[in-house]
């Protein structure tokens, strides 16, 4: 499965997120002269601006349909592309920005604190996410029993599972949910539609081995995601939410 995601939900995005070790640079012309290389590349990527807390992004300009982005924090690279049409549109993206930072950001591979892709899907969903989680994913009979309580009402259940891939756990895996239902929604009954997400992230972890690079290392942790999207979390995950939230 290549681009299907957009069948499951409303939005789906490959990210990449690459912690350093080391603060980066945040001088001027470090950080301008490394987004005017990512712009190269991209040029439909126009749009710059700064954040609080040192943050800097490039971006297109958001739509309806697909849109990439690219920023900086203290410690911190990342990029992301919404709704590729093609899900290895992305993968070029997330190559070239780690191409670009051994040079113009000073990463070694000895300056990796964590290497990570993330495939994120959003579900546009009206009603009390959490019942909708319980719902699609079920419950550990051991909590389901509190909710025999009178007069409870669902407030959160956001599961997470994160398991190791190797022996030394330097890669790692971690299914994470997202709900955006809160208290007072629940109090008054009024669930506006919001975004109900869900997070794979695959990430390794310790500096890069001698002969290891970046580029080479987010295709294997991409590869990974992807089959662990397209054989475990579609049928499982997506397809169950999916379901749940179409028929509320």
């Amino acid at each position: 499965m290549m681009s299907g995601y957009g069948s499951y939900c409303e939005d789906y995005y490959l990210n990449l997120n690459l912690g350093t070790e080391m603060d980066l640079p945040q001088g001027r012309e470090s950080v301008l002269h490394f987004f005017e290389q990512v712009r190269k590349r991209f040029p439909s990527m126009a749009h710059f601006y700064g954040r609080e807390k040192q943050e800097y992004v490039l971006e297109e300009e958001k739509g309806q349909g697909p849109y990439r982005w690219v920023s900086i924090e203290p410690r911190r690279i990342n990029s992301g592309f919404v709704n590729p049409e093609n899900l290895d549109d992305a993968m070029l993206q997330h190559e070239a920005v780690l191409e670009l930072v051994p040079y113009e950001l000073s990463v070694s591979p000895l300056d990796c604190e964590s290497l990570g892709v993330v495939l994120g899907f959003d579900f546009t969903c009206r009603g009390n996410h959490s019942e909708v989680l319980a719902e699609a994913l079920g419950m550990s009979p051991a909590l389901e029993k509190f909710f025999s309580i009178p007069n409870s009402k669902m407030l959160a259940i956001e599961p997470a599972i994160q398991f190791a891939l190797d022996d030394d756990c330097k890669t790692q895996v971690r299914v994470s949910f997202e709900s955006r239902t809160t208290a007072y929604h629940v109090r008054t009954g009024d669930f506006p539609e919001e975004q109900l997400s869900v997070y794979l992230m695959v990430r390794r972890f310790e500096s890069l081995g001698p002969g290891e690079s970046y580029v080479e290392e987010f295709r294997r942790l991409a590869t990974l995601c992807r089959e662990i999207a397209d054989e475990y979390l579609v049928g499982s995950v997506l397809m169950p939410l999916q379901q749940a939230i179409s028929l509320r």
